[in-house]
């Protein structure tokens, strides 16, 4: 035994939870079952105790788990009860698994000695998770329990990052074991090709007309500060995304996020750094298609087969960054990048300026870019802005831009709605001190409003703004372009959604003047309740989408 390291005595979930503590696990979410009982008793009594925060639906567990593994870069940890416990967070792991977000989940299970008799709840769910998992598998016994737990948090923490998920037989976690508790070594990342490298350099040392695209990945990985270092002193124009956002603050003359029409268009290499291929950057297809593309990515896994880069580095993305600026210092860029720079940034404030009139819009219905022209008054620096719809979040996609990294939360590539009190939850948890602002559209509401019960339980205030416009805005604009009418697109016009709020021990008011957003706004963020203001807006103000995301 190490000076770090202390032996524990007691029942499986106890052993579970001092594991998750010595790797930095700061709370326990989930909802109540008995499959479970002994992580409860093992965070009841942990010395600290883990703190436990119970929500109405799983699915909300797991997406707060996830915010906080976003948000502090350790994985956070959802504890589900068997069957139906385990698959009504199925959607959320799917999310966590695509944004590669660290995060365990911890499943009951039917007793091992009543296993194919029928006894409540019992299901096979690694057979089910494995395909949205980095791992999913059943813990043996209670002797393997320290082992299996060490062992899930740090795959969940290694690049590419992603959900691990266990399970563990009731009568199996009910059992006693001895066990030893280490606190976990640094880990030690994938070293870097030097080859990949210096192809990488030489050919953003070759063009003409680069730009540069920083994910959530930069973020994820603590490369926030190298990817800044090697935009500001090459003088690369960069386009932020997810958690990138603020990497490149919107006072920078290099950020030109809104010119990226222009940029994608005309540049001659594009430089991808920790984000998928995807169809967010036009699965990797600029300009005519002959655009050169560098793709800098966490693992090998990540690198993108669908096309084919000039050059692909895989590995810590720091490293890899600051490999770039010490090679690209010596060869310096052409000439004539400055000047691309500065078209670009160009573009980039004259689609700022256009965004005015939308902004500070006096129509009726509200216009939905409305409510972000006021948001830019009240946001602090530091703010987590929390995204969770579909229409009316693409608004806030294109007029919010933070200055810090690290505080844009949105469902991301695989898009799953309901995020939205989860996410608060985790948020709020993870950033005590900053404002926690939450943007639903209508539809998205009615998947998680419940849990706002969990917020004022738990005391957590956060202001919660819905773009109210009864439809579902993403499917109803393009059914009437494809068949000219639409069904199944419609919602009730105007629910009281704030009124829902409030009868769950919150607060909230209906905004259908524009001219009283700002103070509803302010009213939220001071209020120490969570606050949901309603705003009507026009249902015929629809995002001018490019991509439909096939």
């Amino acid at each position: 035994m190490t000076d770090s390291s202390r032996v524990i005595e007691g029942h499986a979930g106890a052993v579970a939870v001092a594991v998750a503590q010595a790797h930095g696990v700061q709370a326990m979410f989930t909802l109540s079952g008995a499959h479970v009982f002994p992580l409860y008793d093992g965070a009841v009594k942990a010395e600290p105790p883990l703190p436990i925060y119970d929500v109405r639906h799983e699915q909300t567990a797991v997406f707060a788990a996830e915010a906080m593994g976003k948000l502090t870069r350790r994985p956070g940890l959802a504890v589900l009860t068997a069957g139906p416990g385990v698959t009504n967070g199925i959607s959320a792991i799917a999310q966590a698994h695509h944004n590669g977000s660290p995060l365990v989940v911890f499943g009951g299970r039917a007793p091992a000695f009543r296993w194919g008799t029928g006894s409540l709840q019992e299901l096979d769910h690694p057979a089910l998770l494995g395909p949205v998992t980095k791992r999913a598998a059943t813990v043996a016994g209670p002797e393997t329990i320290a082992t299996e737990m060490d062992d899930a948090l740090r795959l969940a923490a290694s690049a590419h990052r992603g959900p691990v998920f266990l399970d563990m037989a009731m009568d199996h976690l009910f059992g006693s074991v001895t066990a030893t508790i280490a606190r976990p070594a640094p880990s030690v990342p994938e070293p870097i090709d030097g080859e990949t490298l210096d192809a990488a350099a030489a050919a953003i040392a070759a063009a003409h007309r680069p730009v540069m695209v920083l994910g959530s990945d930069v973020w994820a990985d603590g490369a926030e500060l190298a990817a800044a270092g090697l935009v500001r002193d090459l003088g690369l124009p960069a386009i932020t995304n997810g958690m990138g956002r603020g990497v490149i603050g919107p006072d920078d003359a290099l950020l030109v996020t809104r010119a990226r029409s222009i940029a994608f268009g005309e540049a001659d290499l594009v430089i991808v750094v920790g984000t998928p291929l995807d169809f967010r950057l036009g699965y990797g297809s600029f300009g005519s298609g002959t655009t050169l593309v560098v793709h800098i990515v966490d693992s090998a896994a990540g690198l993108a087969t669908h096309v084919h880069p000039v050059a692909g580095v895989a590995g810590d993305l720091a490293t890899a960054l600051d490999g770039l600026r010490e090679r690209l210092s010596v060869t310096g860029l052409q000439r004539d990048v400055a000047e691309w720079a500065a078209r670009l940034r160009a573009g980039h404030l004259a689609a700022v300026a256009t965004d005015e009139p939308l902004l500070t819009a006096a129509s009726d219905p509200i216009h939905p870019a409305r409510i972000y022209g006021e948001l830019r008054s009240v946001l602090e620096p530091d703010a987590v802005v929390i995204g969770d719809g579909g229409d009316f979040v693409s608004f806030a996609g294109r007029f919010v831009e933070l200055p810090t990294a690290g505080c844009w939360l949105d469902p991301g590539p695989f898009g799953c709605l309901g995020t939205a009190m989860g996410y608060a939850l985790g948020a709020r948890l993870a950033r005590p001190s900053a404002q926690i602002v939450v943007l639903m559209g209508d539809g998205a509401t009615g998947f998680s409003l419940m849990d706002v019960d969990t917020l004022v339980r738990h005391r957590m205030p956060v202001l919660m703004v819905v773009g109210n416009n009864g439809v579902w805005g993403l499917e109803k604009q393009p059914m009437q372009m494809l068949y000219g009418y639409d069904v199944a697109a419609d919602l009730a016009p105007g629910t009281r959604y704030d009124e829902v709020v409030r009868a769950l021990g919150g607060d909230g008011e209906c905004v259908t003047d524009p001219a009283q957003l700002g103070q509803a706004l302010r009213r939220g963020l001071a209020s120490p309740v969570p606050y949901l203001v309603n705003v009507i807006t026009d249902p015929a103000a629809a995002y001018p989408r490019k991509t439909f995301g096939i």
